[in-house]
């Protein structure tokens, strides 16, 4: 991993989005002013702020969704994290991400952003941060059955119809 190669990617990821929303339109603006301002803004280790890599992964169908219930921010969420020494790219920290806390192999990861969003939280740095995520649509093979890691509370799939209440995920 460089710091170079991950800064590299995620400013072309959102360069090249075209969010149709003004509110998804304004925080690409914002997270590229970000990465403008932040040449380490990808690692973990910046603290003001540093952005994160999520799949949001669909059944082969596309009538499910699999969530986590993390266990630090108490909701239902798409899996991801930060990235990390053999990520070259976001896409492939996303990728990475929804592996190991899938337990699915052969996921596939659609090229381009699928959205963005932006968290405030207390990760692993142990103090207040703001986590810039990178959103990736990702696919899974027919029959693929989740094996909840450490990282989750829980783990499965849910109907895009029947998404828990607590659930924050953007869904397109």
């Amino acid at each position: 991993m460089s710091a170079e190669s991950l800064h590299a990617s995620a400013t072309a990821l959102l360069t090249e989005w075209a969010p149709a929303e003004p509110g998804e339109r304004s925080l690409r603006e914002a997270m590229l002013a970000f990465l403008g301002s932040a040449p380490l803004g990808c690692l973990r280790a910046h603290a003001p702020g540093h952005v994160t890599a999520s799949a949001v992964v669909f059944s082969h169908d596309g009538r499910e969704v699999l969530l986590t219930l993390h266990p630090r921010v108490g909701r239902w969420i798409q899996l991801g994290g930060h990235c990390e020494e053999p990520d070259a790219t976001v896409a492939d920290a996303a990728l990475r991400e929804a592996v190991e806390e899938s337990g699915i192999p052969d996921l596939v990861l659609e090229p381009g952003l699928y959205g963005a969003q932006a968290h405030p939280i207390t990760c692993s740095l142990g103090q207040p941060t703001r986590h810039l995520d990178l959103l990736f649509r990702v696919t899974a093979p027919p029959g693929a059955v989740p094996v909840r890691s450490d990282e989750s509370a829980d783990l499965r799939w849910w109907a895009i119809d029947a998404l828990p209440p607590d659930a924050d995920i953007l869904l397109r």
